[in-house]
């Protein structure tokens, strides 16, 4: 199930536009503007609801800090839990971790070394806002698949086509874009 062009256009001009932030010659998707309008944060939260409803998902894990937002009213919706993916440091438990290459050097994300075992046979959906180069992400899916669960497909609000991060994510799960910006 895809977006049909009445709800797209409805999410897309709730996205506002930065012009050369964080630095000159970007532009940044500011989904802030997208989270405080009601009617196209419904609007998206009734695609992914509905989008992910026969998926027999037991999980969402959202990517630190925006896929929290999207990932957590999913999973309540859908009646799952949640698992925060979160930058090393920041999990009070044990936890797994995987390195992952920035443009001048690593970073690094966690998850909680039990984070699926509450149930048999986890299915997991990744969210988070937006793919780029698709480091963060794939780390993530990796991740989920490292500590037992299965990544079912890797969710993004908006996806920046003219890069090749879901090409490279498609190559270890399933890659969903809700919006794709050239």
């Amino acid at each position: 199930m895809t977006l049909n062009e009445h709800d797209r256009t409805i999410i897309m001009d709730s996205i506002r536009d930065i012009h050369d932030f964080p630095k000159p010659g970007i532009v940044f998707k500011d989904i802030t503007t997208l989270l405080s309008d009601k009617n196209a944060y419904g609007v998206l939260m009734k695609h992914l609801h509905d989008r992910y409803s026969s998926y027999n998902l037991t999980h969402i894990a959202g990517i630190d800090a925006r896929g929290f937002i999207f990932g957590a009213a999913l999973a309540q919706m859908l009646g799952v839990g949640f698992i925060p993916i979160r930058k090393k440091g920041k999990l009070p438990y044990t936890t797994v971790s995987e390195k992952y290459s920035l443009e001048y050097g690593v970073d690094e994300v966690e998850v909680h070394i039990d984070a699926f075992s509450n149930v048999e046979n986890p299915q997991v959906l990744l969210i988070d806002d937006l793919i780029a180069t698709g480091g963060t992400a794939y780390a993530a899916a990796s991740l989920i698949n490292k500590v037992g669960a299965t990544c079912v497909e890797a969710c993004f609000i908006m996806g920046l086509d003219f890069l090749d991060g879901q090409k490279k994510l498609s190559e270890v799960v399933p890659v969903y874009t809700v919006i794709g910006v050239d």
